[in-house]
């Protein structure tokens, strides 16, 4: 993993700007991918109020796990510039997501993708593309984790 001290400052000021709304913009991107993928929504059949976009919006389980997702992101894009610290936080995140909770690796691209595509729509292409390789760093090393996993 190699972030130029330009690529770290650049990414962080633009997670900056979607994390101030951790909570909304989390359940935006889960909303968003249950509703253009909805095989994803079979991880969380425990979920209540799952039937509709606006119920989704609205359940405190989306909401507190889209602000856990965007929670472990930011704690990746705080150690940008710390390989060790950086795989410290992924790859237990994924082993556990390989392991115990059996969750499918092309989600973790889904998501990413909905992410890029949420910066974009608020705050411009010069936003996503500051964030891209970031994306691409979190979703390589959980797929490698995912392979160490026998997947």
């Amino acid at each position: 993993m190699s972030f130029s001290e330009a690529e770290v400052q650049s990414a962080r000021g633009a997670w900056e700007k979607i994390y101030v709304d951790a909570e909304d913009n989390g359940a935006t991107v889960l909303v968003r991918m249950f509703t253009e993928h909805p095989d994803t929504k079979s991880y969380f059949s425990h979920f209540k109020g799952m039937d509709s976009a606006e119920e989704m919006k609205q359940s405190d389980q989306v909401r507190g796990h889209g602000k856990k997702v965007f929670s472990a992101i930011n704690d990746m894009v705080q150690h940008l510039d710390n390989s060790e610290a950086f795989l410290g936080i992924v790859n237990p995140l994924g082993k556990k997501h390989a392991t115990q909770l059996k969750i499918d690796p092309k989600n973790f691209r889904i998501i990413c993708d909905i992410i890029l595509q949420l910066m974009e729509e608020k705050f411009g292409g010069d936003c996503k593309a500051s964030f891209e390789k970031v994306t691409n760093e979190i979703c390589t090393h959980l797929n490698n984790v995912y392979k160490e996993a026998g997947w």
